[in-house]
């Protein structure tokens, strides 16, 4: 049996970012802006939601592209996307798709961009995060306040 110790992760690599225009010049912004609208006043942290125990939530609720960044989507294989999301393989379509709720989720501060959260913890860490009790700490800004 290994006792419970603590563990250090360091990740370090270099993401390859497609060029892409600014949010305020993307043409589907206004379906972001119009899911966010219809679905606000009854949104929840996915993390939370999904534990039924929103108590490690903290901060405001943001918008996650869940499956596919703005960022990245000029460089999507559509072969690939297509295989997952039948009926996303129009290039000229992709742009709507990214915005839409099949790729939207809300989480909270803390699980969208706080220590732990989907753009900070390795995908697995941050998966086991959902159902593991403060499994991720540190010390940024953001990190939730202890008591």
């Amino acid at each position: 049996m290994t006792e419970a110790h603590d563990q250090k992760i360091t990740n370090s690599y270099i993401v390859h970012y497609p060029e892409h225009p600014e949010r305020i010049d993307d043409p589907h912004y206004k379906d972001f802006n119009a899911f966010r609208k219809k679905t606000k006043a009854t949104a929840v942290c996915a993390i939370g939601g999904a534990r039924q125990d929103f108590s490690e939530c903290y901060g405001g609720l943001e918008l996650h592209h869940s499956h596919v960044e703005f960022a990245t989507m000029n460089n999507v294989d559509l072969k690939w996307l297509e295989a997952v999301y039948p009926g996303v393989s129009n290039p000229d379509e992709v742009g709507a798709w990214v915005e839409s709720a099949d790729n939207l989720e809300w989480l909270c501060e803390k699980h969208h961009r706080g220590v732990g959260g989907i753009h900070h913890a390795s995908a697995s860490d941050f998966e086991a995060e959902k159902f593991v009790r403060n499994l991720i700490s540190g010390k940024e800004s953001n990190e939730a306040p202890k008591d």
